[in-house]
């Protein structure tokens, strides 16, 4: 397990704006890359991208 310096700066974001964590920075991005509907446990899910709660998001 790594241990975060404080000093180290937050994930940076991708061209497409994402975070290092989480490669789609919406569901228009998802969807051109492919990967939609997300389901949870899936690479890429996202609660943020689940807008009503179901464990589906981009659908």
């Amino acid at each position: 397990m790594r241990v975060t310096d404080p000093a180290d700066p937050p994930a940076s974001p991708t061209a497409d704006g994402a975070s290092g964590s989480d490669p789609y920075a919406s569901c228009d991005a998802a969807r051109a890359a492919g990967a939609a509907p997300l389901h949870r446990g899936d690479p890429g899910y996202s609660t943020r991208l689940d807008g009503d709660g179901d464990g589906v998001a981009c659908e």
